[in-house]
């Protein structure tokens, strides 16, 4: 009857299909253990995750030099000689370059400060003389 259902023929027969199939459910046992370690499998794609991260920023931070790096050798050799005189002469001291932005931009947020007192001053004598 073993024999028809493709079974064992004999004790040792029986003894190795048993043991083949012990160890099929000790890989089914481990795959399904593997699915339900969430907590390993988060670090795993975490892991992957970061990984990634960080071959995406080298490559970025390549991009970015290299198109500073094009947008200087442009910038040096383009417009008339005064311009370009001065940018590199910015480039070589960029100190008072940003020192001379700073100011500029304090000069410009105190001109449009004072400009929106004097209107709302204005405003408020307006209002007096009209009540």
């Amino acid at each position: 009857m073993t024999e028809a259902t493709g079974g064992a023929k004999g004790p040792d027969e029986l003894r190795q299909q048993i043991e083949r199939t012990r160890s099929e459910l000790g890989n089914t046992v481990e795959e399904l253990a593997g699915k339900a370690d969430v907590k390993g499998r988060a670090r795993a794609r975490a892991a992957d995750l970061r990984d990634k991260a960080g071959a995406m920023t080298v490559q970025l931070r390549s991009s970015a030099a290299q198109a500073g790096h094009t947008v200087q050798e442009k910038a040096t050799h383009a417009g008339p000689r005064p311009v370009r005189g001065a940018v590199q002469a910015g480039m070589r001291h960029p100190k008072p370059v940003l020192v001379a932005g700073a100011a500029a931009g304090a000069a410009v947020v105190a001109v449009e400060v004072l400009r929106r007192r004097q209107q709302v001053t204005r405003g408020h004598r307006w209002q007096r003389w009209y009540r």
